[in-house]
């Protein structure tokens, strides 16, 4: 059996598992989703969303890129933001970054990556925006690191800056939106407890997207 080949058998043996004590599991979960959280990721490999949280199928709504970036010309994220907070109304929107980003360390290179250029112009963007913070940081490796969550901040920013969420916070009072950096290392995750309501209050000077005058 090759490689490809055996993701079928893990596939199969996957559904028996599921079926052994509940065997209608998978025409409930054909009917339906009603996650309460909408997971913003890295695509990278080592980061996989449903199990570093311990959730089943269905309980989280996911998007992933290079970076879990949040770019407003992104149709592809903002359509996800969309769906996910009219449509599927979920409470929480966390967006995971993680040490040892390969796409953070890209951009951290002064050099010409092709494509990846203008995506990761939003990371250098955010060294920008952060500069003197990290300029002051002399290890370079502990700089990655702390550019690491820099983005992780910054897209969440991104993330409240969108109509959807404003408007949803202001109707329902969710979803709330946070931001957590994954320890490849150790598996665990940690929250850099993102003070929603304060970072709504600041964006709404310039990004007020409710049409409601305070």
């Amino acid at each position: 059996m090759t490689p490809y080949d055996q993701l079928f058998e893990n596939n199969r043996r996957w559904v028996a598992a599921k079926r052994v004590n509940d065997d209608g599991y998978f025409e409930r979960l054909a009917e339906s989703q009603q996650p309460a959280y909408f997971y913003i990721g890295c695509a990278d490999s080592r980061v996989p969303a449903n199990e570093i949280m311990g959730l089943e199928p269905g309980e989280v709504f996911v998007h992933r890129n290079v970076a879990n970036l949040i770019n407003n010309t992104d149709l592809n994220a903002m359509a996800c933001i969309e769906y996910a907070v009219r449509s599927l109304r979920v409470r929480h929107i966390i967006v995971c970054g993680h040490y040892n980003c390969g796409g953070v360390l890209a951009a951290m290179q002064p050099r010409d990556m092709g494509i990846l250029n203008p995506w990761l112009r939003n990371i250098r963007d955010v060294y920008r925006l952060h500069e003197r913070e990290l300029e002051a940081i002399p290890e370079v490796a502990q700089r990655y690191r702390r550019l690491v969550e820099l983005n992780v901040v910054e897209q969440t920013r991104n993330v409240i800056k969108t109509a959807a969420v404003q408007q949803s916070f202001l109707a329902h009072g969710y979803p709330r939106v946070h931001g957590w950096v994954c320890e490849l290392s150790t598996g665990l995750v940690r929250d850099l407890d993102i003070d929603f309501d304060a970072v709504l209050r600041d964006i709404k000077q310039i990004y007020d997207l409710t049409g409601h005058a305070d």
